[in-house]
């Protein structure tokens, strides 16, 4: 029997915090779970699939992202499964937007171009509220070299230091089209330090925790703990292989944009 199939194009933005990531896992609970329980309520069937831009790691937040649905047999009324579905989400997740595209599109294949933000702070430890936010560091950081090292991961590098247990088959080549530490003027709260900080990193793709492990050697610098060259090391593919074990924590990170190049 033929199947018709419409597609869908969902703009969505969460916190992460309470969640063990994006990918569905058995006995927790995850965003893509939630997600789908509260499309299958609305549509009142299961015969729908859906695909994420990009799977987030536990308590990594998303500002903007996106995920492709796929329903079979009868079209969506927009008008009504709008709404509905974004009052039935969890409240630490939203809908901002819904279009219909076509069997020409392709989520995961299609180029895009992916901007994460990793906000922290350092010295007193902050108020409790920002936990699900930044990360804080108790040390002080030289925050002027950590500026200048966010720059040597711009361009085409093998990130192999920088990709947590990779298999035979992980691509270690990649390029970071742009890379740095500033002030956050992002996101704010009247909780928040009076002054934090955050890195910005684009690219089209990145490795398994490649941003977590770029800021923890870049706190590990503002530290005094490396040096530059040691940075640089990590980035040079005649080096020896030098194995990375500081993973920042998943809260501090926040998937802020995708474009897609199309």
């Amino acid at each position: 029997m033929f199947r018709k199939r419409f597609y869908y194009l969902i703009q969505l933005q969460y916190l992460g915090f309470r969640y063990h990531g994006w990918q569905k896992q058995p006995k927790v609970n995850t965003l893509q779970r939630m997600v789908e329980r509260t499309i299958a309520y609305v549509l009142d069937h299961k015969d729908f699939k859906i695909l994420a831009a990009g799977r987030t790691d536990a308590k990594v937040s998303a500002n903007q992202t996106y995920i492709e649905l796929f329903v079979d047999h009868q079209p969506l009324e927009l008008e009504a499964f709008y709404p509905a579905f974004n009052q039935n989400l969890p409240q630490d997740i939203k809908a901002l937007s819904i279009e219909e595209t076509d069997e020409h599109f392709n989520i995961i294949q299609s180029p895009k171009v992916k901007e994460y933000l990793y906000l922290f702070s350092f010295g007193e430890k902050f108020h409790p509220f920002c936990a699900p936010f930044m990360y804080n560091i108790a040390e002080e950081l030289h925050i002027t070299k950590m500026q200048e090292a966010a720059r040597l991961f711009e361009g085409k590098h093998n990130f192999r230091s920088y990709c947590h247990r990779p298999s035979e088959h992980t691509v270690l080549e990649g390029e970071v089209l742009h890379c740095e530490i500033k002030k956050n003027d992002v996101y704010t709260a009247n909780f928040f330090p009076k002054e934090s900080y955050l890195l910005r990193v684009k690219g089209e793709g990145f490795k398994r925790n490649q941003i977590r492990l770029m800021m923890g050697v870049l706190l590990d610098l503002g530290k005094g703990k490396v040096d530059m060259d040691f940075i640089k090391q990590t980035l040079d593919p005649e080096a020896k292989e030098i194995i990375l074990e500081h993973i920042v924590p998943g809260s501090g990170l926040i998937l802020n944009t995708i474009e897609f190049n199309v």
